[in-house]
């Protein structure tokens, strides 16, 4: 059997995986062109029914109000420490298919890194709504693609058919946060795990 390449699961939603996302790109790009690069989000009831019918489970837990309030302190010492810029966004409804969705349709365009920066800048540098449809198709035209079919993305049977693969191939590799690493067997959770999933993929590859 064939090795799988090596992976990373991301979420629009994490400071965590915004926060790997610039180290990647900033200190590892050798690494990111190497890679797959797979989406990570809770899915809406629709989809969570289709899943249970499938007999998929996501090892998904909501957050308590302890580890709320420490995240929003770690967060901002995580991004001082790396010079970073950002803003805490206001999620009045998330709907989280609305961006994850999107992006499926821009990576089979051939653009799913550049929507992925563009994403990140407008959430967690811009405090923009990222669940907002209007917000997506002003990035996709931003980024010369159709704005109509990537802010309607979460609407589209297709798509959403491609999404419920996403979310099951999460489900096989035993992801339970983000971001999350794999190269082979091996596993890292975590922003502060990039170096050693960095250095595992290198090692293969010298």
């Amino acid at each position: 059997m064939a090795r799988r390449r090596p992976r990373w699961y991301f979420s629009f939603r994490s400071p965590y995986s915004w926060m790997a996302y610039r180290d990647l790109m900033s200190h590892h790009r050798d690494v990111a062109e190497r890679i797959d690069w797979l989406p990570f989000w809770e899915p809406d009831e629709e989809a969570g029914r289709h899943l249970e019918q499938a007999g998929i489970s996501l090892p998904y837990v909501a957050m308590s109000r302890e580890k709320h309030l420490y995240i929003l302190q770690d967060v901002r010492r995580l991004a001082r420490d790396r010079g970073l810029e950002m803003v805490w966004p206001v999620d009045r409804r998330p709907r989280w298919e609305v961006s994850h969705l999107a992006y499926l349709v821009a990576d089979e365009l051939g653009h799913g890194p550049e929507f992925i920066e563009a994403v990140y800048r407008a959430r967690w540098e811009e405090g923009q709504d990222i669940s907002d449809p209007a917000v997506i198709a002003y990035i996709a035209e931003r980024l010369g693609l159709d704005p109509v079919r990537l802010s309607t993305a979460h609407q589209d049977p297709a798509v959403r058919e491609h999404g419920l693969g996403a979310l099951n191939s999460l489900s096989r590799d035993g992801v339970f946060g983000v971001p999350f690493f794999i190269d082979g067997y091996e596993k890292f959770w975590g922003v502060d795990r990039l170096p050693g999933f960095v250095a595992s993929v290198r090692s293969r590859t010298a």
